[in-house]
């Protein structure tokens, strides 16, 4: 069974690449010895396990766990076969470490049912299990049973595995002494399928991966065949095409547990507050480094949701941030020039990470004095506007002010203005969320985190609001709050805001792709999606009430970024923005998702000049 590229990617940013792959290959054979285990978990199920163990491991020459948990298989499978990789990094590899590969509950080898960020429990007696529990029974089983290591455990992970390493903090094991949870899930309300409970229809190509069950151990996926298939470049006329929300799921998913699951439970129910990590992050004890990137599509607010809750809850966790200029998982390999999209960041990014940050963490905990700290920045967090690195001994920084700009008739000003701005939403033309074609074939969104927003720009349905030419720097650092009062002609309405970053006319980038033009360059710097059925709760609903003035409020996650003399600072508004999210039928359902051709209402919406980007800005 050939299984699509698009599933090849997902190891690819996971994994990371190799620098070369024959060359890893041999250094692994060549210096460790592979075992395969069915470790027993406190239930009787049992989990297929891959244990890298070092050659000249011995009693004088002992070493540390480092161990990734995944969904994603942890092929290739049999005791001769190795893997091209070990660990994060290669640098981490050639330290050595005794590394362990685990598939999770339900995916591939492994026995049990797969569940969707598994349930955490709270409160467990000797027959409860989770994701933790699982975690525990894991280093119990090793620390016990492989010879001569140190008596020291660190995890790490990227992506689904980042929430596996989150949630595996939680294992309380004495052994545990360094997690490093990268991209992780935090929420699924607000991570990777979800905005704030908004569908993200961008990733309607991923649901065979996390929606089909296996019926018996399998080294492949089993998937695949399910997998949709592009069948133009031109990736927008596949979503076009889909019909509604509806249509589609009926079309493609009715039999895949994950998309029914989304599409019955549209409120932030019990189905949804079960699987939010953050309540449980508690009593936190070891090392912790959380890993983001600023440009990551995926998992943007699990990173800064992590990092902040075990920062409230756990004093004694050693706990540090890291977020750079990457997209989804991009620092587990080197791209050398490093951009996002079109946007140029510098050079070596990921190995300046990996040799002096990752490496640094479990080297320290690991292998050195696990009560002296590491040494590290509390955060460490690349501006992206400034494009340098900056450390802060709080996050968000001690030193940050408060600002609000208000939203004035075209025009972002620190005073309030007395009238509104109007346009008019249409359902069946809605805004598009990027003008390259290609990208919409994606597994998943990527480059629109950066895009250059032009193409919205004069948009009948897109509010712009435009501060004057900047007279020297400004650097958002923290959070952004959009505090919009609207009135709309309809029941219901979706609010999508954009941070952006105008470039001077005559901007010169240091690197540049071919063919773009960076002279007003339009960079988007953040955004954010809200449905305003949700501003005052996510478990009830309310309508709007037809052209009354009503508050909307809602994060659009952090920021570090400098915006620099001679450039501007802009924000735009819509009401749509398709493909990468579901399209609102602007009309009050129990059930949005379900909407029909024939609940599509255009609304005529306002947005109030006493609307309002709140913004953390250094001093």
């Amino acid at each position: 069974m050939k299984i699509p590229f698009s599933i090849v990617l997902i190891f690819f940013f996971i994994l990371g690449k190799s620098q070369n792959p024959a060359q890893t290959e041999s250094f692994v054979k060549d210096n460790f010895t592979k075992r395969e285990f069915y470790i027993t978990m406190r239930d009787g199920v049992k989990l297929f396990t891959s244990v890298y163990i070092p050659k000249d491991i011995s009693k004088k020459q002992k070493y540390p766990f480092l161990m990734q948990r995944t969904c994603y298989s942890i092929a290739p499978y049999g005791e001769n076969e190795y893997r091209t990789k070990l660990g994060p990094n290669q640098y981490l590899m050639k330290d050595k470490y005794i590394f362990v590969f685990q598939d999770v509950r339900g995916r591939y080898m492994s026995e049990g049912n797969f569940t969707n960020m598994t349930p955490q429990v709270e409160r467990k007696t000797k027959k409860d299990v989770d994701e933790s529990t699982d975690t525990y029974d894991t280093i119990d089983w090793l620390i016990k049973n492989i010879k001569d290591n140190n008596g020291k455990v660190g995890q790490y992970g990227t992506s689904y595995p980042g929430f596996y390493t989150a949630v595996g903090t939680l294992a309380q094991h004495p052994a545990l002494v360094a997690s490093s949870p990268q991209a992780p899930i935090s929420d699924f309300w607000n991570d990777d399928f979800l905005h704030n409970g908004k569908f993200m229809l961008g990733y309607f190509r991923t649901f065979p991966v996390f929606g089909v069950q296996k019926t018996k151990p399998e080294q492949k996926a089993w998937y695949s065949d399910s997998m949709i298939k592009s069948t133009s470049e031109d990736g927008l006329k596949f979503y076009r095409e889909l019909g509604t929300l509806k249509d589609a799921y009926e079309k493609y998913y009715k039999d895949n547990f994950f998309m029914t699951e989304i599409m019955n439970h549209t409120n932030y129910d019990e189905y949804w507050q079960k699987r939010n990590l953050l309540p449980h992050l508690k009593n936190v004890n070891h090392a912790v480094m959380t890993v983001g990137g600023w440009f990551d599509a995926e998992d943007l607010s699990g990173p800064l949701n992590i990092y902040k809750t075990i920062e409230k809850t756990s004093p004694k966790a050693k706990n540090t941030i890291v977020m750079g200029p990457f997209s989804h998982g991009a620092w587990s390999y080197e791209q050398g020039k490093h951009f996002h999209n079109q946007i140029y960041f510098g050079d070596s990014i990921a190995t300046y990470y990996q040799k002096n940050i990752e490496t640094k963490f479990f080297n320290h905990y690991l292998k050195g004095n696990t009560k002296e700290d590491a040494g590290l920045p509390e955060a460490l967090m690349y501006d992206t506007g400034a494009k340098e690195w900056k450390e802060f001994a709080q996050y968000p920084p001690k030193n940050a002010q408060k600002i609000s700009f208000y939203l004035t008739n075209g025009t972002l000003k620190n005073t309030v203005g007395q009238g509104a701005s109007e346009y008019y939403s249409d359902p069946n033309n809605p805004v598009l969320s990027s003008d390259n074609l290609k990208d919409f074939n994606g597994f998943t969104p990527r480059n629109y985190m950066s895009e250059d927003q032009r193409f919205a720009v004069g948009r009948p349905d897109v509010l712009t609001f435009t501060t004057d030419v900047l007279t020297e720097d400004m650097t958002f650092a923290g959070e952004i709050l959009a505090k919009l009062n609207i009135a709309s002609s309809s029941t219901d309405a979706d609010f999508a805001v954009k941070l952006i970053d105008v470039y001077p006319e005559d901007f010169k980038p240091a690197e540049k792709k071919e063919g773009v033009v960076y002279g007003n360059y339009h960079q988007m710097v953040r955004s954010e999606i809200m449905p305003a059925r949700f501003r005052n709760s996510r478990e009830k609903p309310e309508a709007l009430v037809a052209n009354q003035k009503t508050a909307v409020n809602f994060k659009l996650q952090d920021v570090v970024h400098t915006f620099k003399k001679g450039h501007k600072i802009q924000i735009q508004i819509s009401s749509t923005w398709f493909p990468l999210f579901s399209v609102n039928p602007q009309k009050f359902l129990d059930n949005p998702n379900m909407a029909t051709k024939e609940d599509y209402t255009k609304a005529f919406i306002k947005v109030f000049e006493d609307s309002s980007i709140e913004v953390e800005v250094l001093k």
